[in-house]
């Protein structure tokens, strides 16, 4: 199917939760964006306090949105032209405000019940999995973040109330077993992104100025994680996402505290080295940058300044710098989520 590559976000509206998508074109610059309501609602609040609200999948042809003030998720099939409604179902609890995808199975993070549950992509719809919410390591573990590895066979969340992150594995049945918790290196575990076996967590340290900072990890074995490089800070405030590049060379984190991207290298075995402390800026020194995506073909990543209703893309050079390539005001005060074909 000859689908044009494109950015998109939620609007997070308390009232109607809409999905933006702006098309991409070869140099990144982002055309007009096209609204199409998700059936939902949003919290109707700036700074949903997650990351992957907003997902693809693998695929490219499924877009899954976490609709946290109705309490359910919404499917909608990428389609030659734009995005058609496919599905909206239950989350199996209280405030999705985070999804994971791998092949057809689903597994959504509901925050407000401290707990994950499964579905199946079917037919063009979802399919609960029957007894397949698995609760977290405590009731306030308030999670940020749920993602698969890219085997699939474990399944991650970093839980900012316990500094601590949890591990499911996946059994053949898509059902999870665990979860297998340890200690963040760091306080406030939030985002976080896969290479491999090896993944990168940010760590907010409570908001603390100066403090932030990411670690690594690697999949010991299905469900078990094992700490490979501890804290090591980029110098800036308040950060949130991590995405890193499907080559597994270079880890891009946003600082929320400070308006700033760090970006850190990965080398043997996910050890993690920082390689500029401020790669790009939205506003320098300006609280407000939050959400990131990479595309898949790992050329552009993108940001959005939730404070300053901005969305902002860059280009990825071979050596991991970035430049200038998109900015588009006027994202609504509650914009949340991202997400990059």
């Amino acid at each position: 199917m000859n689908r044009n590559p494109a950015v998109y976000v939620q609007t997070n509206d308390a009232a109607v939760n809409e999905v933006i998508a702006f098309e991409r074109s070869a140099d990144g610059a982002l055309g007009a964006g096209e609204r199409h309501a998700t059936g939902g609602r949003g919290t109707g609040k700036p700074h949903l306090a997650s990351q992957s609200s907003v997902v693809l999948d693998d695929s490219g042809d499924w877009l899954l949105i976490a609709n946290a003030g109705s309490d359910d998720i919404t499917l909608f099939a990428v389609v030659d032209g734009g995005l058609s409604l496919a599905d909206q179902i239950a989350s199996g609890g209280s405030a999705p405000t985070s999804v994971a995808v791998h092949g057809s199975l689903v597994y959504v993070l509901n925050n407000g019940s401290a707990a994950v549950s499964g579905f199946r992509i079917e037919d063009a719809g979802l399919v609960a999995i029957a007894d397949s919410a698995r609760a977290l390591s405590s009731p306030d573990a308030d999670g940020a973040q749920v993602a698969f590895s890219p085997d699939g066979k474990t399944l991650v969340v970093t839980e900012r109330g316990t500094n601590s992150i949890s591990s499911f594995a996946v059994d053949g049945d898509g059902r999870l077993a665990g979860p297998s918790t340890i200690p963040s290196a760091g306080a406030t575990p939030y985002g976080f992104g896969f290479a491999g076996d090896a993944l990168v967590v940010t760590e907010a340290f409570g908001g603390a100025v100066g403090a932030a900072a990411a670690s690594s990890y690697t999949v010991a074995e299905p469900g078990r994680l094992a700490p490979v490089s501890g804290s090591v800070a980029d110098t800036r405030s308040e950060v949130c996402w991590a995405v890193v590049t499907r080559d597994g060379r270079y880890a891009f984190v946003t600082n929320f505290g400070d308006g700033t991207i760090s970006s850190y290298t990965l080398g043997a075995g996910g050890a993690l080295e920082l390689l500029e402390p401020v790669a790009a800026s939205t506003r320098l020194g300006e609280k407000g940058i939050r959400d990131e995506a990479l595309t898949p073909d790992g050329r552009f990543l993108y940001a959005i300044d939730a404070d300053a209703q901005r969305l902002f893309g860059w280009t990825i050079g071979p050596d991991g710098a970035l430049s200038p390539a998109a900015e588009i005001a006027g994202m609504p005060e509650t914009v949340a989520g991202l997400a990059a074909s």
